[in-house]
C-alpha cells in the first residue's frame, strides 16, 4: 500500500473489519449448528452495519484528507482530485 493512501483512520478501520470477519465466521457457525433465523437474521444486521460503518468511515477520511489536500494543488491535479471525489461519492 502506497504512504498517499494510507491515513491514520486506516488501523482502526482494518480493526473494525476484522472484527466483522470474525463475527460473520461465528454467523456462519450458527448456521451449521441451525440456530434459529431470527438470530440469524439479528446477528447478520450486526455484521452489516460494523462493515456499513467502516465504509462509511473508510470515505469520509478519504474525503477529509484529499479534497483539503486538492485545494493547494495544480488546476490538472484538482481536476484528478474532483474526479475522484465523484466516484467514490457513490459508495456513500
Amino acid at each position: 500500500m502506497a504512504d498517499d493512501h494510507l491515513h491514520q483512520t486506516h488501523p482502526e478501520i482494518s480493526k473494525r473489519l476484522r472484527r466483522a470477519e470474525g463475527h460473520l465466521r461465528s454467523v456462519i457457525e450458527m448456521i451449521e449448528n441451525g440456530r434459529s433465523c431470527l438470530d440469524l437474521a439479528q446477528q447478520l444486521h450486526a455484521v452489516e452495519k460494523a462493515i456499513g460503518q467502516a465504509k462509511k468511515n473508510l470515505i469520509q477520511d478519504h474525503l477529509d484528507h484529499c479534497l483539503d489536500d486538492a485545494i493547494d494543488q495544480p488546476p490538472k491535479e484538482r481536476r484528478r482530485s474532483v474526479e475522484q471525489f465523484k466516484a467514490i461519492a457513490k459508495y456513500l
